[in-house]
């Protein structure tokens, strides 16, 4: 008599394992290293979306808050700020609808960070908005504002937000195991 063995995957121990968070980074203090970076880059993004909502006076004052009428991203994409040949590209994209998807942008990205929740998805959202205002500038020009052309801000909270992503951060002080283990999420993977 002969037994079929099932494939390994499919064995119930098997999956069982698989369903288990993948501990990346299995050091208590990388862990809380990780929930920090995690926080902090979360933060900035928050905090963008707060100083441009109310006009809190950091980058952004009062009487242009977005609530007072405002247009946070129109504001950036049409000053002196976005040079270098990408210049018309930018401007053509300035609108009231680039205002609220960078505003959304900000909030859900900054609440998903911080809350350890969709940490995949954010960190591409973030990413391509960082890269984007990485190229507004245009750090490539001798009379740039930025002290480095290749690595400047926008480029650390970019892999800020990937490293997160890639090392489970949203597990330590955040939500990212309670996130994984919804329904939606089990069976859509790159929504973790």
């Amino acid at each position: 008599m002969t037994t079929a063995t099932q494939p390994r995957s499919t064995t119930p121990a098997a999956s069982a394992v698989l369903d288990q968070p993948l501990e990346v980074v299995t050091t208590k203090s990388g862990r809380r290293s990780l929930a920090v970076l995690r926080l902090a880059t979360g933060f900035i993004f928050l905090w963008a979306f707060l100083d441009k909502t109310f006009g809190l006076g950091f980058s952004t004052p009062a009487e242009r808050a977005w609530i007072n009428g405002g247009t946070p991203s129109q504001g950036f994409l049409n000053s002196e700020a976005v040079t270098g040949p990408l210049k018309p590209f930018f401007a053509t994209i300035a609108s009231p609808t680039s205002d609220v998807l960078f505003m959304l942008g900000m909030i859900a990205i900054g609440v998903a960070v911080m809350l350890g929740i969709g940490t995949r998805v954010s960190a591409v959202a973030g990413s391509v908005i960082m890269v984007f205002m990485y190229l507004a500038e245009w750090p490539f020009a001798a009379n740039a504002a930025s002290t480095n052309p290749l690595v400047d801000y926008h480029i650390i909270y970019a892999l800020s937000l990937i490293v997160v992503a890639a090392l489970a951060g949203g597990d330590t002080w955040g939500l990212g195991r309670t996130w994984k283990a919804l329904p939606i999420v089990r069976n859509n993977r790159w929504l973790v």
